[in-house]
């Protein structure tokens, strides 16, 4: 089974997303996405 990656609101630190864990993956994976807490698309870093 892959590992999962976490996602977490920039703005409101809410954990909306789970993506699977990337091969060769050194830094931390930003993407933009909508957080429903926030109403808006904002970013989303990687938790430890």
């Amino acid at each position: 089974m892959a590992k999962k990656i976490v996602l977490c609101c920039e703005k409101c630190g809410s954990r909306n997303y789970s993506v699977p864990e990337r091969p060769n993956q050194t830094e931390r994976l930003e993407l933009k996405k909508f957080c429903s807490h926030c109403n808006e698309h904002t970013v989303h870093r990687q938790t430890r």
